[in-house]
């Protein structure tokens, strides 16, 4: 076994967010060698504690995933023969609250394991007790959800949705531990919180969408719970959220039709192949809502065309090779479609972004250029060059419009004033000198 620390010097020491966990075992381990029973080696990860380093570090949970022991090929550690490591598909696992996103995340896990495969598998549901798999991050390591409701007095989808904000802001960490994993890791399967809006609706989901559509072929899997949409209105209703989804992420998408070993996903791949068929089940309902879904089966007629649908069964396991096909012609999909959108997004953001800077500078410049000019100006009118007898000319009478428009005094009429100081020194200066005659005289 061998012992590896996981270090987040950006996180610790600049984010508020005192303390980052993750439980990563695969990244930035060494290849593994085989145990004496001949078995696959095992990497054990110890979880490091410390201190907080901000009033908000009861917030964050330790730096460090949990203990944990992760089975893996030899082979699967090294890169591959030619071209180098190829990115991993970043399957994106959404549903309703209790179609079984959680059991269909653990059922891939291990499928992929016993293929020899190992994925890389994210949690970001912080309300969740406890999760069913080896989870590889986990967003529950890096913020505490009820400490997150108590500071700032949230509900619990509002606990979710700044839970999952504040872990958006280091995604770029996350990044980074996929990128190192993709000589270990095929496939990263990422599991969402349970209430779908909050997810779908909000800024981190986006941001956490775009960020790993920008760098990896990502493949949104849409969780149906097949057992509660054997109503025709039902249906209707995931597949516009569904729907919304797909024009919202725009991403290659797959509808899996999960628990179909209570009830089989044959009557919906009929209802959305068969119009008819949809609408002589709707017949049977008579609540005006009927009228609604009927008309709107018109419109997703065009949206059923391309989607794929595949039954699965979390429990069961069954349907989960018939998955792996279309995971495999969605990732061809991103790669001819969406990956050239994006580079081109890219490139016209740089753009815009370079274009913007210029423009910026040229227009510090103007404003430099015109200040410079606009002192000289004023230099030049306020400092003419003077003679010495202009200076004594004007002695005392250069500011003398700036000094009254300063003065503190100007309620004061100075010619008064002055009057009032000469005349008497005027009368005293005339007793002077008649005192000073009448004493001649009299010698």
């Amino acid at each position: 076994h061998s012992s590896q620390r996981l270090h987040f010097p950006a996180i610790v020491t600049s984010w508020p967010p005192s303390r980052v966990g993750t439980r990563e075992a695969l990244a930035s381990t060494p290849p593994l060698r085989p145990s004496l029973s001949g078995q696959s080696g095992s990497i054990l990860l110890n979880r490091e504690r410390r201190g907080s380093l901000s009033s908000h570090g009861r917030l964050y949970g330790n730096v460090g995933g949990a203990r944990r022991k992760m089975a893996a090929p030899v082979a699967a550690a090294e890169p591959e023969a030619c071209g180098g490591p190829q990115p991993p598909v970043c399957l994106l696992v959404l549903g309703m609250a209790g179609s079984g996103k959680t059991t269909f995340v653990q059922r891939l896990t291990g499928h992929l394991h016993s293929q020899g495969s190992p994925p890389y598998v994210i949690n970001l549901d912080p309300a969740v007790h406890e999760v069913p798999f080896p989870a590889n991050i986990d967003i529950r390591d890096t913020v505490k959800y009820k400490e997150v409701m108590k500071q700032y007095g949230l509900g619990p989808n509002g606990g979710i949705v700044t839970s999952l904000n504040l872990f958006a802001t280091r995604f770029d960490q996350v990044m980074k531990f996929i990128e190192k994993a993709q000589n270990i890791s095929k496939y990263v399967l990422i599991d969402t919180p349970g209430q779908i809006e909050v997810f779908t609706w909000s800024a981190s989901g986006t941001i956490i969408t775009e960020a790993l559509a920008s760098s990896f072929p990502t493949i949104v899997i849409y969780v149906m719970d097949t057992s509660r949409s054997t109503n025709p209105v039902t249906f209707m209703s995931n597949m516009l959220y569904a729907c919304s989804i797909l024009y919202k992420t725009k991403l290659p998408f797959i509808v899996v039709m999960n628990k179909t070993d209570i009830i089989d996903h044959s009557f919906a791949v009929e209802w959305m192949q068969d119009f008819e068929a949809f609408q002589d089940a709707l017949n049977q309902e008579t609540t005006y809502v009927s009228n609604l879904t009927r008309s709107m089966s018109l419109v997703l007629d065009e949206f059923y065309s391309s989607l794929r649908v595949v039954g699965v069964s979390a429990v069961l396991g069954t349907g989960l090779d018939e998955l792996f096909v279309q995971v495999t012609s969605a990732a061809e999909e991103y790669e001819r479609e969406y990956r050239p959108e994006y580079e081109r997004l890219k490139k016209s953001l740089a753009s815009a972004q370079s274009q913007q800077q210029k423009e910026q500078l040229e227009r510090l410049q103007k404003d430099m250029a015109s200040v410079a000019l606009d002192t000289g100006t004023a230099t030049d009118s306020l400092s003419p060059v003077l003679d010495p007898s202009d200076l004594i000319l004007t002695r005392g009478t250069l500011d003398e419009e700036d000094e009254e428009a300063d003065s503190d005094t100007d309620d004061i009429d100075h010619r008064v004033t002055e009057e009032s100081h000469e005349e008497p020194a005027f009368q005293n200066f005339m007793q002077e000198s008649m005192a000073q005659y009448w004493k001649r005289n009299n010698k």
